[in-house]
C-alpha cells in the first residue's frame, strides 16, 4: 500500500510551521508508525527551511509512505529552483550563527538522503524506515 502527497511550499514567514501542521495531520491519516513521525517532522522542517532559506521558488514538498513486503518507509522530498547564493541569509534577516544544523540533522534522522538535480531544479530527499 503506498500514499502519496504533493503541495507548494509558499515563500513565506510561518510555512515551516503550516507545513508541519499540515504533515502531521497527513502523516496520522497515512497511520504512520509513531517512532518516525517525529524525526520526520523534524526532517520536513528542516528541507523545508533550507528550501525558503536558501534557494529560490517556487518550491514543493512531496511525501511517499510505503508499506508492504519491505519495512514501512516514508519518503520526503523538497524540490526548489536552486540555490540564490547572492541572497544570502541576510536575505531573510537571517542570524547566520544560527543556521548550517539542518543537514547534520536530517543525516541522523535519516535512513538514506542525497540530493537530485534535474532541469534547473533540486531535489532534496531523505528516507525514514519503520524498525
Amino acid at each position: 500500500m503506498a500514499h502519496e502527497h504533493v503541495c507548494p511550499v509558499p515563500p513565506v514567514a510561518g510555512a515551516v510551521s503550516a507545513v508541519r501542521r499540515r504533515v502531521a495531520a497527513l502523516l496520522a491519516d497515512w497511520s504512520v508508525c509513531p517512532e518516525i513521525v517525529e524525526d520526520s517532522l523534524l526532517v520536513v522542517s528542516e528541507l523545508v527551511t533550507n528550501a525558503i532559506v536558501h534557494a529560490r521558488p517556487p518550491a514543493e514538498l512531496r511525501l511517499s509512505w510505503v508499506r508492504g513486503d519491505h519495512p514501512p518507509t516514508l519518503r520526503v522530498e523538497v524540490t526548489d529552483a536552486g540555490t540564490d547564493f547572492a541572497a544570502g541569509p541576510s536575505r531573510a534577516g537571517i542570524d547566520p550563527d544560527e543556521h548550517g544544523r539542518g543537514e547534520a540533522i536530517v543525516r541522523a534522522l535519516a535512513t538514506r538522503h542525497g540530493i537530485r538535480v534535474h532541469a534547473e531544479r533540486i531535489t532534496r530527499w531523505a528516507e525514514l524506515v519503520a524498525a
